[in-house]
């Protein structure tokens, strides 16, 4: 019986992670510009289902929504910017783990605070490190262009580093009133699924 009610117990993780990745792909599409960097760096509430998973089960969690968005992402899309999409999955991962983890060993607000600023370092570092040596270079070659150090360099300088942090926090001043709200729900989950 007990096994029984472990695999019941699994599967509605599933359903739950699945329908937070298909929650997070509508997010995704909706997203504005900011007016003073390029147009194609676009901020987005996808990560918000994410960071809800990772909360309520584990960092892995956050892992698979993030992951269920960008593999629905080019399925709806047709796969025509495989890079773009790679890049999205790592700046989520990067941004949804440091949160997750430094909430999951001191449950609280300024866990979630600490957590939201960890992350948002560690996405707009981590992605500007990958821009400049992997994703802008792969970028270049995919579509033809002639990039150079320089311009790479710039980039990251007046695009990526800049666009990554307004990002992080953009997302924090949306989540932390969002996390205080619906604490006491995260909580009565985390007790479901324990």
């Amino acid at each position: 019986m007990q096994n029984s009610t472990k695999r019941s117990s699994n599967l509605l993780k599933l359903i739950i992670l699945a329908l937070l990745g298909t929650i997070s792909l509508v997010l995704f599409f909706i997203n504005f510009p900011l007016p003073f960097l390029p147009p194609y760096l676009k901020i987005d509430f996808s990560d918000v289902p994410a960071l809800m998973a990772s909360l309520i089960f584990s960092p892995i969690a956050g892992v698979i929504v993030v992951a269920v968005k960008n593999i629905l992402y080019l399925a709806v899309s047709g796969a025509g910017d495989p890079i773009g999409v790679s890049a999205n999955f790592l700046a989520g991962v990067m941004f949804v783990v440091p949160v997750s983890i430094l909430y999951h060993k001191v449950k609280g607000v300024k866990s979630i605070i600490s957590g939201l600023v960890a992350g948002t370092l560690i996405m707009a570092i981590g992605m500007s490190v990958l821009n400049y040596f992997i994703i802008l270079p792969a970028y270049g070659w995919f579509m033809g262009w002639e990039m150079s150090q320089q311009v790479i360099w710039t980039s990251v300088l007046v695009g990526v580093l800049p666009f990554n942090i307004i990002k992080g926090i953009v997302i924090a001043l949306l989540f932390i009133p969002l996390f205080i709200k619906m604490r006491s729900w995260i909580e009565n989950q985390q007790a479901r699924f324990i």
